[in-house]
């Protein structure tokens, strides 16, 4: 196919949230599994997927068959963030979503989302991410045991899944990281981040925009533990049958009530609506002139795999965000 005609080609259906997150309980544990199922494109999710994830949180929390919570994936990476394509098409009205879907307006409720030019259009997104019910707080509120089992990749919406998680089990091959850094400068719920990696270690990833490895984010007691992958899910599985015979449930609510208050003084909510406040001031920032800073707009959207390919070329080999560029000499 001629880059033409791929330009010109429909694009191709996303698969439905139910068969990107799949989820199964085992009563006679408690343990209940999430796994992200989309390993073909880098398990990216879309924003059904993030709708159906931050509800079976919420499921799972009320549910009395549930105690621990496990988030996993599919194939070599747990995920690259969101679904950027469909994201930058509904932001720009093509396709078939909306921002009112985005933001979980019925689409035949008699609701006009604030038009282009207005301050409220990329503020009442992201700013609407301090929701659990937008998939990207989801486990701040839940009361139970969650453990994150990473491999691969941890970009973006996956990252902040890392952050609000209670424990991290990671491969020895996992990257962590946010290409936010490079193409926006800001993420939501970064305050988070701070509080976890520790606000030395954060900084620089921000500055420099480069993933941390395994190892780096252990050093900084972001994770638990990190395993060769051929060993990854053993030691999940580990911790989510040591975490289920542990105290009664009832305990655990009680212990991640605490757990909880702990965080709302380090300011965890105010750090959202901070960083969504800054967030929302994107459209107002300008690129320095004479720059080959990757800006994400019109010009890139058509070719955003070569420009995002292109942009981390610019950074030293151990510093880019794609293995296949790390690789490189």
């Amino acid at each position: 196919m001629t880059e033409q005609a791929a330009q010109d080609a429909p694009p191709k259906a996303s698969p439905s949230a139910e068969d990107i997150v799949l989820y199964e309980k085992d009563p006679k544990t408690k343990i209940a599994t999430i796994t992200l199922d989309r390993a073909d494109e880098l398990n990216a999710m879309t924003i059904d997927a993030q709708h159906r994830y931050a509800d079976l949180i919420h499921y799972a929390g009320v549910d009395d068959d549930v105690k621990v919570l496990v988030i996993r994936a599919n194939g070599p990476n747990l995920g690259s963030g969101a679904d950027l394509a469909e994201l930058m098409d509904t932001m720009a009205g093509r396709g078939e979503g909306t921002m009112n879907h985005a933001v979980r307006v019925p689409e035949d409720a008699d609701v006009v989302y604030p038009p282009e030019g207005t301050y409220r259009r990329r503020a009442t997104t992201v700013q609407y991410y301090t929701d659990p019910s937008a998939g990207m707080r989801s486990l701040q509120d839940f009361k139970k045991i969650s453990i994150l089992e990473v491999r691969g990749y941890c970009y973006g919406w996956h990252f902040y899944q890392a952050a609000d998680a209670d424990i991290v089990i990671a491969s020895d091959d996992s990257l962590f990281g946010h290409a936010a850094w490079r193409y926006a400068g800001f993420a939501a719920r970064q305050w988070q981040w701070c509080n976890t990696m520790g606000a030395r270690k954060f900084m620089e990833m921000v500055f420099t925009g480069r993933p941390f490895t395994a190892k780096e984010m252990y050093d900084c007691n972001f994770i638990n533990a990190v395993v060769p992958f051929d060993e990854l899910e053993a030691m999940t599985e580990k911790y989510a049958l040591a975490c289920s015979r542990s105290r009664p449930t009832d305990t655990v609510f009680a212990q991640k009530t605490f757990f909880e208050i702990y965080k709302q003084h380090q300011g965890e909510y105010m750090g959202s609506v901070v960083a969504g406040l800054l967030e929302s001031t994107l459209d107002a920032l300008r690129p320095d002139p004479q720059t080959n800073s990757m800006e994400l707009d019109e010009a890139t959207l058509g070719r955003l795999t070569d420009t995002v390919r292109d942009n981390d070329g610019q950074f030293p080999p151990d510093w880019r965000l794609s293995r296949r560029g790390r690789a490189a000499t």
